[in-house]
């Protein structure tokens, strides 16, 4: 007898191999896709340093400290723009169906989410200093993307807490979906206040680069949205593995249980 499974159910269940079998899903974090995009991530940044530094000139105004600007820029898209936003989704639609798969989608994406928002504050911090005199200042923008790394370390946080797997992942993915309000924040954040912090430089009506430093900018991005990529998923198999790993211990621990609580006899109190 055959038994059809639901979208929802097929979302949570754990991705099979080509022959059809269930488990184990993989014994590793590597696979095709991560080979390929590991080497596509180490072509586009080797092209990016040799494009960036060496090839591209520097800028009037901002000099040789204008070459931060090709991974500094990127990181942030990738983190603001890609990262949160795949939490966002992974969080609402975990919310809506209960899935593992996007709960563990959204945490992995996160998590290497923060590292590039640690990124992007550590290079602003050294573009600042050149350009502005200090490392950091209280500017709406950089007050604003901190306090998104904050709200953000505050989620992982959540996710590691130790109680029942489901009511702690309900509340990550609340955390992950409000935290998504700030981002709309640091977006406006230079039209919204007076800032130091410089407005769009990537303008289709009215660029400031030239052909070399744009065509830098762009790779930087490639370079790091592919970066982006590779580690999530890396990571998301890791929390896979950590998740099947939980469930076969959850489910020895009740058999064990079961096993030592005896056969139940069937026999109502006081009877023969």
């Amino acid at each position: 007898m055959t038994t059809e499974m639901s979208p929802e159910s097929e979302a949570t269940q754990p991705p099979r191999h080509a022959g059809g079998s269930e488990s184990p899903m993989f014994s590793s974090t590597a696979s095709k896709v991560t080979s390929v995009l590991g080497w596509m991530s180490i072509v586009a940044i080797g092209a990016l340093l040799t494009l960036g530094l060496l090839i591209s000139p520097p800028e009037v105004s901002q000099g040789e400290s204008v070459r931060l600007f090709y991974i500094h820029v990127p990181s942030a898209i990738v983190c603001l723009y890609i990262a949160f936003s795949i939490t966002l989704v992974g969080s609402i639609i975990y919310l809506r169906n209960q899935s593992v798969f996007w709960d563990l989608v959204a945490g992995a994406s996160a998590e290497v989410g923060v590292l590039f928002l640690a990124f992007t504050l550590a290079t602003g911090m050294l573009w600042g200093k050149p350009t502005w005199g200090t490392y950091w200042t209280w500017d709406p923008r950089l007050t604003s993307t901190a306090v998104s790394f904050i709200l953000y370390l505050g989620y992982l946080a959540v996710r590691r807490l130790d109680m029942d797997p489901v009511a702690r992942s309900r509340r990550a993915a609340v955390l992950g979906i409000v935290s998504f309000a700030n981002l709309i924040i640091i977006r406006f954040s230079v039209q919204w206040w007076r800032s130091l912090h410089q407005g769009a430089t990537i303008d289709p009506r009215d660029t400031q680069l030239d052909d070399s430093m744009l065509a830098s900018f762009f790779l930087g991005l490639v370079a790091m949205t592919l970066t982006f990529a590779w580690l999530v998923v890396h990571r998301f198999r890791v929390a896979w593995l950590e998740h099947q790993l939980e469930a076969s211990q959850l489910e020895t621990a009740i058999a064990e249980r079961t096993a030592a609580a005896g056969p139940s006899t069937g026999l109502a109190p006081g009877g023969a």
